[in-house]
Order: C-alpha cells, then structure tokens, then sequence
C-alpha cells in the first residue's frame, strides 16, 4: 500500500504551515529576527487568565512603580497578527511593551488569545473579552495578585489593540459601552485602536492600489480573514465589517471615547479612517491621527523611531484627556 505524503498548502511567514492532512504546524518564533531591548527599567511576568485554554497575559510595570505614591494606569495592548499569528511572548510585542510601560508610566497587561484556523472567530474576541474580565477579578478579590494591585489604579484603564487586537478592541468597546457598569470596580476610560484590521466584500481604494510588496499586502489581508473568519461568512461578517449590511447598528450605541491610528501607507488606511468618519457622524467621541508615508505596524517594526515617538506622545494625549474629564 502507498503512503503519500501530505503536501502544505497554506504557509504564513514561515511561522504557520498547513497541510492537505488538516495538520498544522506553528513555530515559537516569529519570521523576523528581533533581539528583546531590556534595559532594566520595566519589570513583567506571565500569569494564567484562562486555565481552561491555557491562556496567559504578561504583566509589565516601571521598576519605579514601587516606590512612587501614586497608583498607575492600566493600559491593555492587545497584539496583532491577522487573528492566527502572534504572541504576547514575541519579542517586538515584549519590546514595544517595555516602551509603553517606560513611556507612559502604566501597567500593561499584554494577553494571548486562541488563534485560527484552530480557533475561528469569535473565539479571539471571547479571549479579549475574559481577560477584561480578569483584571475584574483582581480589583474585587479579597486574595488579589499585590504585584499588580499594589500599584495599579483601576479606575484609569485604557483598552489598546494593535491590527487584529484593534478589531478586539473595537468589538470590547461595543460590548461594554461608555459606562461599563458590568466591570466596575474597574473603569475603561478609551480605546486606543492601532491600525485596525477591518474588512468587508468591497474592497477599499487603499487595498485595491496598494503596492505588493507592502509589509500587509492585500494577498495576506485575503488569507488572514480566509483562515480566521467563521466557516461559510464573508468579511461582511458583523465581526469583521463594522458597517456591513448585517452588523448591529452602532448610531445608538453609547461608546468610550476612541483614539484611531494608521499608517498613511497602510492597506488598511480607508477602513480605518472611514470607521472614525462613521461614528464621528453618529456623534461618538472618535479622534483619528494618520501618520503619513507609514507602513503597517510601523510602531512595533521601529519602536524608537522619530514617527514611533510621536504616536507614544499622541497616546499620552489621549489619556490624559479622558482621565482629567
């Protein structure tokens, strides 16, 4: 009897790879060869949020946490990857969190989230969800984690996701509203959505032109939402397309305030400014900044560039602004 061999058929920057047998192989490492810049001013550690899919979230603080008087914010980043790539453990999501922390002076709380095609949407948005839920869990618990609770201020928490973890993001903000009630004692002043990844059936100007060999060109944009999306939907799906023909109507719903970003070479720039044109027009509180000539991710690709500085300075604006209103 002749065994034949299963041959691959989806492969994603070397780091995710099917096959015609259904399996799937994925590596620890991302494609790029990124050495962890840590200086010693941040310190972080992993803890399990959800045992049941074996999820953890890191945790990263300014060493001068502990000796400073006043409690820090949170602030949640949420990474990308096209909803079946990433990691909070990759090390330009570790490095990019140091720079929050170093930067804004806060708590960030990265969390991991199930990943397609194993794990089709809506189970990354789930994941976001519980491990909003969790940081619920240690504001009220009698035996909370002191790493954190020591120095953290639940009453300023910021919701941040970056491509695919900007979708959670904005999804999150839909599902809690402005008020939040069903979270308190903690209290989610904004979202910070940084180049979020929408999609939809037509297709946008900046995707149609878009160069190929953007670093997300419009061929990976159609395998991410291929492989992540659920079975038999289109990316009109109400968790893909904000404003497609069956998604819930946001003009009625009541939203914290919402910071978006892109790149102004980005693929996904016209969705992204569109989402902030929309809700603007529903009367939400919704500032959008587009960096000009800038990739996707630009952020995390080169933390410490000159534009990189400038969006950190931008995210600090905004905060300030929601915690002082």
């Amino acid at each position: 009897m002749t065994t034949i061999s299963p041959v691959e058929v989806e492969e994603v920057r070397g780091v995710l790879r099917m096959y015609s047998d259904g399996s799937i192989v994925r590596s620890t490492k991302p494609s790029f060869d990124v050495p962890i810049d840590d200086d010693g001013s941040v310190v972080w550690k992993d803890v399990v949020f959800d045992s049941s899919n074996n999820l953890s979230l890191r945790l990263y603080k300014p060493v001068s946490a502990s000796t400073s008087a006043k409690k820090l914010p949170i602030f949640y980043y949420i990474h990308g990857g096209g909803f079946y790539i990433g990691s909070r453990s990759w090390p330009n999501c570790q490095n990019y969190c140091f720079r929050l922390a170093s930067q804004l002076q806060a708590i960030i709380i990265s969390p991991d989230y199930r990943l397609a095609p194993e794990n089709r949407l809506p189970a990354a948005l789930e994941d976001g969800y519980s491990a909003i839920k969790w940081l619920q869990e240690q504001a009220a618990s009698e035996n909370p984690d002191t790493w954190l609770t020591d120095v953290a201020n639940f009453e300023q928490v910021f919701i941040s996701g970056d491509s695919a973890g900007g979708n959670i993001a904005h999804n999150l903000a839909v599902r809690f509203g402005a008020e939040a009630a069903q979270l308190k004692p903690v209290h989610v002043r904004g979202y910070i959505l940084l180049a979020p990844f929408f999609g939809g059936t037509v297709r946008s100007k900046s995707e149609a032109e878009g160069p190929v060999e953007a670093f997300l060109n419009l061929e990976l944009i159609d395998r991410f939402w291929r492989l992540s999306i659920p079975e038999e939907a289109t990316t009109d799906h109400p968790l893909v397309n904000p404003f497609g023909p069956e998604s819930k109507d946001l003009e009625p719903v009541s939203l914290a305030p919402i910071l978006v970003v892109v790149g102004g070479s980005d693929l996904l720039k016209d969705r992204a400014k569109y989402y902030a044109e929309k809700l603007r027009e529903f009367g939400k509180r919704v500032e959008y900044v587009e960096f000009e000539g800038m990739q996707h991710g630009f952020f995390t690709i080169n933390p410490n560039s000159e534009d990189s500085d400038k969006l950190m300075q931008v995210i600090k604006h905004f905060m300030l602004v929601q915690w002082s209103g």
